[in-house]
């Protein structure tokens, strides 16, 4: 994993970009380069290191890319193919490079220039992909780590290893015997004349992870670790493995010692100021699409159901505060009739015909701009919950009043990360992607999750 500002972002994923920006800086250039009869503005440009058209094609093509999920295969569904996404990444390119085309006609690369780079382009990323898919399979970017211990929480360690392929656990030390909650055999021990530094020589480790709770009495060999770390080999511990390598805060490891004495879990004025800055400005910047599809989705509701077509509902914000959120009222009007709060499901009978399509993209959450100018709300942030739900929560889950730390938002790690949450459960798993943007959250991973976000609503994944 690599550290971009406090985010973490497999290293994988960035030479993958890396390659595939310059295969597309490459084609937009040779395409260019074929056209130097043309335009004398083509042929001026030409004369640079890096024409503007090369570069606002490879710029907007990775962005494309991005909301696409192209970049991101944990959160890919198995029915939908590495090609279907591309196409959808080349359309989407097209539609801001028309855009920037159109408001500065000198980047206007010509049809004939296009045609040549795109099919270059195409041509060039299904190659490195393929070669990427290939070489990943064996192994080739994969960390070799050595668990010191299989206790309780080393079987969701090992549960989300086997659904991520960003290192290959060699298998799991166990120090003391006992009960081993991972499959035994995946279960290593130290022979009779063996070592810890042994058995990481033995075995190429790169990195060891320590999740052996009871560390007293020689529970931990700490002169070995020594000795391990001194050769170069990783030593972390279970919940900075977790945070790292799966983007999200694992409550079973958690401690007040690592969340005071560690990294996060902090922001200063000028973070705040620029978060802020952010929101306002990129929610003016959305008024021109937003305000014309809200209007439209009203009228429908309206027509479809009567009734008032917005509804405000109470929600808690930063610091516990209780606000009234906004939104496009997508269920029937006596949803509640009872008064008492219920949790949406799968298929909600609740949900009207014309609330179920803008639930589905997303269009129903678009009147929360007027929180975020408010200042209520963030563009991006845990999802705000109602008091009830969060009064219960919190009786119930650790930590759970941290993700109260920061402001709520309209999208945030969680709903990009994890599909919709309906039970005490999914609110588990949904705090620990939630803890983590509360944690190591910038304007770097705000701008991830805002491009995931595009992808989330463009598949339809995670709606209810």
């Amino acid at each position: 994993m690599v550290q971009i500002f406090s985010h973490y972002v497999p290293g994988r994923l960035i030479l993958l970009a890396i390659l595939e920006a310059l295969i597309l800086l490459l084609a937009a250039c040779v395409g260019l380069s074929l056209h130097l009869t043309g335009s004398a503005a083509v042929v001026t440009h030409t004369s640079a290191i890096v024409p503007p058209q090369a570069a606002v094609f490879a710029v907007g093509m990775v962005t494309a890319m991005s909301t696409m999920g192209l970049y991101d295969w944990d959160a890919w569904d198995d029915n939908q193919s590495v090609g279907a996404r591309l196409a959808g990444a080349f359309l989407l390119g097209f539609v801001v490079l028309g855009i920037a085309s159109y408001l500065w006609p000198s980047l206007s690369p010509g049809p004939a220039v296009l045609g040549v780079t795109v099919a270059i382009a195409l041509s060039g990323t299904w190659f490195v992909r393929t070669l990427y898919h290939r070489s990943n399979g064996l192994g080739s970017f994969k960390s070799r780590v050595l668990v010191l211990g299989t206790g309780s929480r080393v079987a969701r360690l090992a549960e989300h290893a086997r659904r991520n392929s960003n290192n290959e656990i060699i298998g799991y030390l166990a120090l003391r015997p006992g009960t081993h909650y991972v499959p035994s055999s995946s279960v290593l021990s130290l022979g009779p004349e063996e070592t810890l530094s042994s058995l990481v020589q033995k075995h190429s480790i790169d990195q060891i992870v320590i999740a052996v709770r009871d560390r007293r009495g020689g529970g931990l060999p700490v002169q070995q670790l020594l000795e391990c770390k001194a050769r170069g080999v990783k030593v972390v511990e279970l919940a900075t493995h977790f945070e790292r390598e799966y983007r999200q805060v694992m409550l079973e490891s958690l401690n007040p010692s690592w969340m005071v004495l560690g990294d996060g879990f902090g922001q200063g004025l000028v973070n705040r100021g620029l978060k802020r800055i952010f929101d306002v400005g990129a929610s003016i910047a959305l008024m021109p699409i937003a305000l014309p599809t809200i209007l439209v989705a009203a009228l429908l509701i309206f027509l479809g159901s009567g009734g008032p077509v917005f509804y405000r509902q109470e929600r808690v914000g930063r610091g516990g505060r209780v606000f009234k959120i906004l939104k496009l009222r997508s269920m029937r009007i006596d949803a509640e009739p009872d008064g008492t709060p219920h949790w949406a499901s799968i298929d909600d009978n609740r949900t009207t015909a014309i609330g179920r399509f803008i639930r589905k993209w997303r269009i129903d959450e678009l009147p929360q701009i007027y929180n975020v100018l408010r200042g209520e709300m963030s563009l991006v942030g845990p999802r705000p919950e109602r008091p009830v739900f969060v009064d219960q929560l919190e009786k119930q889950i650790p930590y759970y009043a941290l993700r109260h730390s920061a402001k709520p938002g309209i999208t945030g790690w969680a709903q990009v990360r994890y599909p919709y949450g309906a039970s005490v459960d999914d609110a588990v798993e949904k705090l620990q992607y939630d803890l983590y943007y509360v944690k190591n959250r910038c304007l770097f991973l705000d701008l991830t999750i805002l491009l995931a976000t595009v992808e989330v609503v463009l598949w339809g994944r995670g709606a209810r």
